[in-house]
């Protein structure tokens, strides 16, 4: 509905813009000449509005972030733009004054439908869920609900030891989900009162699929080895495997020919700063625990590790002052290119750990050696979707993501996945 929304608001502000542009001497035969280049154009500020996050729910939560979001992402349109029409001169038009008028115009009604989109989805929209389980992460899942109604869904409270007549307390809420663990499986008068009230149309799911739908992450706490058994098909992953490996080859050269100007730079500057080397080489483990060299411009003192390996921290005092730029630009990643031509990662997967760590992480952390299955990642659903991971239970969280991109991955996660991506370019971490 969004995206119909801005496709609709697109054009209705190139109207709008020739209209002003041109006042009286505008034509509908104006208007078409526009269609075809601005149509081109705006398939890329799709694509940018996506990377800049305009389809996420969370987006109204803050005003400040929304507003931030909208004039980086709307600024780079115009940017973009302007360049595209420099190059490509053959349409017979070099608009400046409406190409302005458009991205504001546009940035006013996008606002607008926001607002109304989601004053629409909070009252009209909102799946009335129940939940029935104990433990930790059934209060985790009960607290995301509450706290962030944007995900679509409004929690109606039910205590079964309380309530007598439990179908007649789904009919009157209207409830559209309900949602139990599997304890709630051999209570009888439960499953009585959920077979009763299918004729109401409500939908049931298991705890596991609820918090993977809602959460995008897998509840590791609440899964079974039969999970592992039903969910993780990789027979059936070779075909995908294959066109993975063809896309991250084509891609990779693409983002080494692009950024081979800068290499030479960053090289230099590393080099002058402290006259250390300009590459750092890790042991990293790979696919089936296979241990590997991952290559990064150095942004640590040469002597960083002489007491041996430690969790990054925020104010790291072993970061030099290129090293603290090249990790906020995220250049310091782009020799990972190499390692991805090597075949030891995909440009997408699960972040590669030190043995180190990962010999401590599978001793804490249940099933975690399953990460190992697939190549680790230049990037990852964990990467867009939590911060940089500088203890264990900040790699327990992170790894729930990695369940969740070990069951679904495909090639149009892994391009969802690129392109968020691009946004921690705009992003300290």
């Amino acid at each position: 509905m969004l995206i119909l929304g801005d496709v609709f608001l697109l054009y209705l502000a190139l109207y709008f813009a020739l209209l002003i542009g041109f006042g009286g001497n505008f034509s509908w035969q104006i208007f078409s000449q526009h269609l075809l280049p601005f149509s081109i154009l705006y398939l890329f500020w799709l694509i940018i509005f996506y990377i800049f996050g305009f389809y996420d729910f969370d987006l109204l939560k803050s005003p400040f972030a929304f507003l931030s979001r909208t004039l980086t992402g709307l600024g780079l349109c115009l940017f973009l733009s302007i360049i595209f029409f420099y190059l490509i001169p053959f349409f017979g038009i070099t608009p400046k004054t409406n190409l302005l008028f458009n991205v504001l115009i546009f940035g006013v009604l996008t606002f607008g439908w926001r607002k109304l989109f989601f004053f629409f989805f909070s009252i009209y929209l909102l799946d009335k869920v129940a939940i029935f389980g104990k433990g930790d992460e059934v209060e985790k899942l009960k607290k995301e609900i509450k706290e962030k109604p944007y995900l679509g869904y409004k929690l109606i409270e039910i205590d079964l030891e309380v309530e007598e007549d439990l179908l007649e307390k789904i009919e009157k809420e209207n409830i559209n989900t309900i949602v139990f663990t599997e304890e709630f499986e051999e209570n009888p008068k439960f499953l009585s009162a959920l077979y009763n009230s299918i004729s109401l149309g409500v939908n049931f799911l298991d705890f596991a699929t609820a918090y993977e739908s809602i959460t995008e992450k897998i509840p590791i706490s609440m899964i079974s080895k039969t999970w592992f058994l039903e969910n993780l098909k990789e027979g059936g992953k070779k075909v995908y495997d294959k066109f993975k490996r063809i896309f991250d080859t084509v891609f990779t050269f693409l983002i080494l020919t692009l950024t081979s100007p800068l290499w030479p730079l960053i090289a230099l500057s590393i080099k002058i700063e402290d006259g250390g080397p300009v590459f750092y080489l890790q042991e990293r483990v790979g696919k089936n625990k296979k241990v590997f060299k991952l290559i990064k411009f150095r942004s640590m003192i040469p002597e960083a590790e002489k007491e041996g390996p430690k969790w990054a921290k925020i104010e790291d005092e072993r970061i030099t002052k290129i090293g603290r730029f090249l990790r906020q630009s995220h250049l310091d990643e782009l020799p990972q290119m190499l390692n991805v031509l090597k075949g030891d990662i995909s440009l997408v997967g699960p972040r590669p750990e030190r043995p180190e760590f990962v010999a401590q992480l599978e001793k804490e952390i249940p099933h975690y050696h399953i990460r190992h299955l697939i190549k680790p990642g230049f990037t990852g659903w964990a990467q867009i979707k939590f911060r940089y991971a500088r203890t264990v239970m900040d790699s327990f969280e992170k790894f729930q993501y990695d369940l969740y991109y070990l069951k679904n991955r495909s090639l149009f996660l892994d391009l969802r996945i690129l392109l968020k991506t691009f946004n921690l370019f705009f992003k300290k971490e």
